[in-house]
């Protein structure tokens, strides 16, 4: 079987909300992976991630034939040291392909380098194995732990803090 080749990145636009929704709510849906709970309307995805005050900048990746696979998304939503952004990885669970979440992370870093950015901060749910590895093996190290964070129905739940230095 012949490799896919590799998405295009691009940086995301407003217009690309409702694709990109198709992408998160599913995942939102399945729960165990990313802090939301609730589904985002393509208005708000686009105010969190493209092009509201709190976003920094976020690319898409897209198939040959302009199939959103995945989004990455930098913010300050939350208080940070000067340089730094939250980061945000979202990809199709399906069909899933592989090498999404590396061709964005390649990308969303070097656009933050050149933004003069210095470290980037990924904070996890410490019950989402898939997420902990992923940005494990891009090279973030955790630096701090928010005990017990409860969800929506009371379960508690660590959230792990990651870094990486650009």
């Amino acid at each position: 079987m012949a490799a896919l080749p590799a998405p295009r990145i691009r940086p995301a636009r407003p217009e690309d909300a409702p694709g990109l929704a198709e992408v998160l709510n599913p995942i939102i849906a399945a729960g165990g992976t990313t802090a939301m709970e609730d589904p985002l309307d393509p208005g708000t995805l686009a105010d969190w991630f493209i092009c509201g005050p709190h976003a920094v900048m976020c690319h898409v990746a897209e198939a040959g034939d302009g199939a959103l696979l995945g989004f990455q998304a930098l913010s300050d939503y939350y208080p940070l040291p000067p340089g730094w952004a939250d980061i945000a990885t979202f990809t199709r669970q399906t069909p899933r392909r592989p090498g999404v979440g590396r061709a964005l992370m390649a990308a969303t870093v070097a656009q933050a380098r050149a933004a003069g950015l210095v470290a980037l901060n990924a904070t996890i749910r410490a019950d989402n194995a898939g997420g902990l590895a992923f940005y494990a093996r891009m090279g973030f190290c955790r630096y701090a732990v928010s005990p017990a964070e409860p969800l929506r129905d009371g379960t508690p739940v660590d959230r792990l803090h990651h870094r990486l230095d650009l």
